[in-house]
């Protein structure tokens, strides 16, 4: 039976899919596998029972990939399951820059002992008027899951949309409209647009994507949308540009010092995938993919190992392998077989930078002797027998 343990609250729609070989425990000291959306890990120690770690949701900064690689164990993501959440708050914030509306139900609320607060509406209202985004130029980088969407609906709305995407896969490419005008600069979306959304996750070369250079080529009165990481913009540089009317509006989904409460931003506590559907569809993803690999070793949607697939093992056997990506490992990996005369059926090897990944298998079961030659092998990181 495998043991799982929740880090966060997790919806149960999702863990309803768990079967009755898994057990949901308090306690991680021998958990198999974690379920996490926000909680913090680097500080975490590991329990050597762990297989798989399963973020319900896209962003994955607060687990520690590098050091759960080199332990063996899987961290999957699930891209995608909140895009339809986070695009809908996306465009509610375009509309709340573009018009005072919390400005003008806050003078409602203040009004509210008004008897004439009708009369009086009628005067106070110019204060809050604004403009429409039909027609504006709407800029969108990353056109992954959700930038894609946003994209297709912004097109919808009548705005101008252009996206820029170095890595636009061949089957996110079909899923953007043909209006979407595919720039390969993403100074183009910064020297032109009204609107500029942010849809890429935080690593080294995309923090501070909304720079202070990048702001200083902006249209003036430029809305900024930041529905993806804070450390994706150079926050003081933006409120030095709300200050000098360069930036008009800084929406942002990410709660802190920096920006909270300060004039020209509206931040939100972090709302963009906090729907039920959201919350459902993220935990029924994650708790899929690490059902697929507990049990048949398959990785999808892995941040720190690649993808593989060899379906549901149907031989006697079946053995995961994680190591380093070097010169002559499968040759040693077969070679461990072949010495104890196990013909290997069917294999797989993929790699993903310094790591790979080697599943095989078996027509006998792999041996206690057989699996310790294989730990014995410099460069393997865990050897784990599936069946």
């Amino acid at each position: 039976m495998f043991q799982i343990n929740c880090l966060n609250p997790i919806s149960k729609i999702g863990l309803a899919n768990f079967t009755e070989n898994y057990q949901i425990v308090d306690d991680v000291n021998n958990a198999d596998g974690i379920l996490v959306r926000s909680a913090a890990m680097h500080d975490m120690d590991l329990p050597k029972s762990l297989l798989a770690v399963a973020r319900a949701g896209a962003g994955v900064n607060n687990i520690p990939l590098d050091k759960c690689a080199e332990k063996g164990v899987v961290v999957f993501n699930t891209p995608g399951a909140n895009a339809n959440g986070v695009k809908e708050l996306v465009i509610a914030g375009m509309l709340l820059a573009a018009r005072d509306i919390v400005g003008g139900i806050k003078w409602v609320e203040e009004n509210k002992d008004d008897e004439n607060v009708a009369k009086t509406a009628e005067k106070a209202k110019s204060k809050f008027a604004g403009t429409e985004i039909k027609g504006k130029k709407l800029g969108v980088i990353g056109l992954g899951a959700i930038g894609a969407q946003v994209a297709n609906a912004a097109v919808s709305l009548g705005m101008e949309v252009y996206g820029y995407d170095p890595y636009l896969s061949v089957n996110a490419a079909w899923n953007i409209s043909r209006a979407v005008k595919h720039v390969f600069n993403v100074d183009d979306i910064f020297t032109d647009c009204d609107y500029i959304t942010v849809h890429v996750p935080l690593l080294d070369n995309t923090k501070n994507t909304i720079s202070k250079e990048a702001i200083e080529k902006m249209k003036d009165g430029v809305v900024i949308i930041n529905y993806s990481r804070d450390l994706l913009a150079d926050e003081a540089a933006v409120l030095e540009g709300l200050k000098s009317g360069k930036i008009r509006k800084y929406i942002s989904d990410f709660a802190n010092p920096t920006t909270a409460g300060q004039p020209g931003c509206i931040v939100m506590p972090h709302l963009g995938a906090s729907t039920e559907e959201s919350e459902d569809n993220c935990a029924v993803m994650a708790v899929e993919q690490m059902m697929d690999y507990l049990e048949n070793g398959n990785i999808k949607n892995s941040v720190n190992y690649p993808a593989c697939d060899m379906g549901i093992c149907n031989k006697a056997g079946r053995v995961a392998i994680f190591h380093k990506n070097i010169a002559n490992m499968i040759t040693k990996f077969t070679a461990c077989f072949g010495d104890e005369g196990i013909n290997i059926t069917d294999m797989m090897n993929k790699s993903r930078g310094e790591v790979a990944y080697t599943m095989m298998d078996l027509e006998a079961p792999a041996t206690a002797e057989m699996i310790a030659k294989l730990e014995a092998i410099d460069g393997v990181f865990r050897v784990r027998v599936v069946k």
